[in-house]
């Protein structure tokens, strides 16, 4: 399905683990060209893949690749946001989910991983969390060349006909709505707090 030209980059964001490779995964299916080098393969945590780009990890460092994604949609950390260069418009698709489900799904992965899961209540990671979130949302709405639609992945879950219908609202429309919807799968859910 042909849309109409995107003149921005289209930003996928949120914390690790809060359905950043889901909204890749819609978006992808709904006709969006995404930037992606699929270096991380999937595996049991992300069976459908993470659509992840390496050069973004770099991005305080060399954001050149920014051009590369015009037209395009890219996930980008939340904190490397800040790091984006000015110079252009971007519209962030900010995923938000429960912190307690977010550190849940951390915690499970690093095991599975056999990786040092880190404090036991996890009540600092918690509380850092939140604040790294509640700034990320402070300073996007601050920003000029920013836009940003919040993605709630619970309620992405209960209604993905309505979540991808906003999401192609927010970024011009022409996106295969119907197969964005598809893409969500809540037996993928598998940490709930």
């Amino acid at each position: 399905m042909s849309g109409p030209e995107r003149r921005f980059v289209t930003v996928v964001s949120g914390l690790p683990r809060s359905g950043t490779s889901l909204v890749m995964q819609m978006l992808r299916a709904g006709g969006m060209p995404v930037l992606t080098d699929d270096l991380r393969p999937p595996d049991e945590d992300n069976p459908r893949g993470y659509l992840e780009y390496e050069p973004v990890k770099g991005t305080r460092e060399d954001a050149s690749w920014v051009e590369r994604a015009m037209g395009r949609a890219v996930k980008v950390v939340h904190l490397l946001l800040p790091a984006l260069p000015p110079d252009r418009e971007y519209r962030v698709l900010l995923t938000r989910r429960p912190i307690r489900e977010v550190m849940a799904s951390q915690e499970a992965m690093l095991e599975r991983r056999r990786e040092p899961v880190g404090d036991t209540d996890g009540s600092q990671l918690a509380h850092l969390f939140e604040r790294q979130i509640q700034e990320t949302e402070a300073w996007l709405r601050a920003t000029p060349y920013c836009r940003v639609l919040p993605v709630a992945y619970h309620e992405l879950l209960r209604d993905p006909k309505q979540g991808a219908a906003a999401i192609d609202r927010f970024l011009g429309g022409g996106l295969d709505v119907d197969a964005m919807a598809s893409c969500v799968e809540p037996t993928l859910r598998r940490q709930r707090v």
